[in-house]
């Protein structure tokens, strides 16, 4: 069995720098989240030290991503620079590793035209097949007018936005996330709370903004397992009362526009559960590399609590060569040496 992971981060050298470089007030502080253990090594490693990480792991192929904020927190002029500098990287990377690697595009979002630019520039470049996104660029949502175009292109050219969890702005986090030790500030207003609103919040300000209904070929992938939305669909489809501009019900999006990642959470209650609002056809297996590192044995476990074989599979690879319209994968007998699942998948019954 294939495994393709679709959510798996890395790094520049020139974008770590231009974050940590921001002045006070403008720096956005979930960079320290990159700094434990051996997470700045792997995220700058996008040649054989990831390759030996995704053999030891089972995984065939990682679709790249920039680790978050990527470049939407940085003035427009070096988010271009840096966004090209890394995209550029990618294609090199892909180049050398056309069997394991595909990438996400980054882009200046902070420059919505340069935006549009950067994936005209990119959209024949070898191996990009999606987009890493944000729901804000400094104070503009993407689903302001000013990203339609961008979100048109998108659509245009089957690129799949992923839309990944970022900071909550200081005034929210004033308002809602401090009073604590400023470790566990931070912590509230990221990985424990704060990025799953965020990003659950910006895809519903796509749907409630008519995006797409205007770009209904547009597919947009949330991380671990929907960011709260999909859990709260119940409650949020009563927004269809009142958004009565919308084409359809506001829950009905979640079947034809929204794909949910497991974003290294290989629960198997949240599979259980997720499968109650959405198909297992929706369902994409991420790894969120190299914050979380899952193993053969714990992604067997995880899929076997799927009764079917051909579900298992679809959320192992072919969702993902699906809606990334991956080509030139490995074929069976080019599965050397990452075929981490098979042994623990093919002697089950």
């Amino acid at each position: 069995m294939r495994v393709v992971a679709i959510e798996e981060h890395w790094t520049t050298a020139g974008i770590d720098q231009a974050l940590r470089s921001r002045p006070v007030g403008a720096r956005d502080e979930s960079v320290a989240l990159n700094d434990r253990g051996d997470i700045p090594a792997r995220l700058l490693d996008i040649e054989a030290g990831r390759v030996e990480a995704m053999d030891a792991a089972g995984v065939d192929v990682q679709i790249l991503s920039v680790a978050p904020p990527g470049t939407h927190g940085l003035p427009a002029r070096e988010a271009v620079a840096l966004s090209q500098e890394a995209n550029d990287r990618a294609s090199e990377a892909v180049r050398r590793h056309p069997t394991r690697l595909r990438a996400m595009t980054t882009l200046p979002m902070s420059d919505p035209d340069a935006a549009v630019a950067e994936l005209r520039r990119t959209a024949n470049a070898p191996g990009h097949v999606g987009i890493m996104s944000y729901g804000r660029s400094g104070e503009r949502p993407l689903d302001d007018p000013a990203n339609d175009e961008l979100l048109a292109a998108t659509a245009e050219l089957g690129r799949p936005v992923f839309l990944h969890p970022q900071i909550p702005p200081d005034a929210v986090r004033a308002a809602s996330y401090r009073g604590f030790d400023p470790s566990l500030d931070l912590a509230l207003a990221t990985f424990g709370w704060g990025w799953h609103i965020e990003a659950g919040l910006a895809a519903l300000r796509l749907i409630l903004r008519g995006t797409f209904d205007r770009h209904p070929d547009l597919q947009v992938v949330l991380g671990h397992w929907g960011e709260t939305l999909l859990f709260a669909l119940d409650r949020v489809d009563s927004l269809s009362h009142v958004a009565t501009h919308l084409e359809r019900r506001v829950a009905d999006y979640f079947a034809t526009t929204i794909h949910i990642a497991t974003s290294g959470m290989l629960t198997p209650r949240l599979l259980r559960h997720a499968l109650d609002y959405t198909s297992v056809d929706r369902i994409l297996l991420s790894g969120d590399y190299p914050f979380h590192r899952f193993d053969a044995a714990t992604l067997a476990d995880f899929l076997h609590t799927l009764p079917h074989p051909d579900d298992r599979h679809k959320i192992a690879h072919a969702n993902a060569e699906s809606l990334y319209r991956l080509d030139r994968l490995p074929s069976e007998a080019d599965n050397q040496p990452a075929t981490g699942i098979a042994h623990h998948v093919k002697e089950r019954p």
